[in-house]
């Protein structure tokens, strides 16, 4: 276990409550995956290292749909699978991300290792430039989040600094029976204007975006096999009827025929 020590002035402050993990649950639910690509191609996402080290353009590019054409000072290129059909905040992500590689020393630093993996031929090289470029990705993420997005969304709540922690608590624990007013007490938001801020920033009520998390991972727990019945209660639905209804509603076709589909 790594222990982080303090110094004695850090000790003597008042801690900081603990931010909550906005990426942790999607880590945990959908697989990243980032190769690194021996050949540039224009096919999204993809995760591009660009401009030359040290200078003022170098930068990372998040494509999500790819371009007609890369880049001019385009290093290396990556392919990113992050469940790209399913995850939800895939599908929120915007078009292109810039993100300057003198936003932050990690970013920087990190850059610097993948491209000293990309020039040289070490042992292990494939596999470190793939993890590499996974951390990468990842601090893309982090910087999405944080900008936001214009338009209502999932970014947009992830970035706002109260919802954010309504919609990780559901990320976290989808099978709870939230109530508005749980959620609300996790932002420190009164309920109505909890629910006026949630409908606005995220596009939808709370209890929709719940709906729509749990039948996300529903999918999933089905495609992997799992029987309807275990798949509701872990989902939180009452009942599997129930569930069966909200599943239907939403894709088109019952639970029953998706696992069907999975076993053949």
């Amino acid at each position: 276990m790594l222990a982080i020590m303090k110094s004695p002035d850090s000790m003597i402050q008042s801690p900081k409550p603990a931010k909550a993990d906005r990426l942790a649950a999607f880590i945990e639910v959908f697989k990243l995956r980032v190769a690194v690509l021996a050949e540039p191609h224009t096919r999204g996402p993809v995760l591009l290292l660009a401009g030359e080290d040290g200078e003022a353009g170098a930068r990372v590019v998040f494509r999500l749909h790819g371009a007609s054409a890369l880049p001019a000072d385009v290093r290396v290129a990556a392919h990113v699978d992050f469940d790209n059909d399913t995850n939800p905040l895939m599908s929120a992500m915007p078009e292109e991300i810039s993100v300057p590689l003198k936003e932050s020393l990690a970013l920087e630093a990190t850059a610097k290792a993948f491209l000293s993996e990309a020039i040289e031929s070490r042992c292990g090289r494939s596999a470190a430039l793939n993890r590499l470029a996974e951390v990468l990705m990842l601090m893309v993420l982090r910087s999405a989040i944080d900008t936001g997005a214009q338009k209502p969304g999932l970014l947009a709540g992830l970035a706002h600094p109260a919802l954010h922690r309504a919609l990780v608590s559901i990320h976290e624990a989808p099978s709870r029976q939230w109530t508005v007013d749980d959620l609300a007490d996790r932002t420190a938001m009164s309920r109505s204007a909890f629910m006026s801020a949630f409908r606005a920033t995220v596009g939808m009520t709370p209890m929709a975006y719940l709906s729509s998390w749990r039948l996300t991972l529903a999918r999933r727990h089905l495609a992997a096999g799992e029987a309807v019945k275990l798949t509701a209660r872990r989902a939180g639905f009452g009942s599997a009827a129930a569930f069966s209804r909200a599943f239907s509603r939403a894709y088109g076709h019952a639970p029953a025929e998706l696992k069907r589909a999975a076993a053949a």
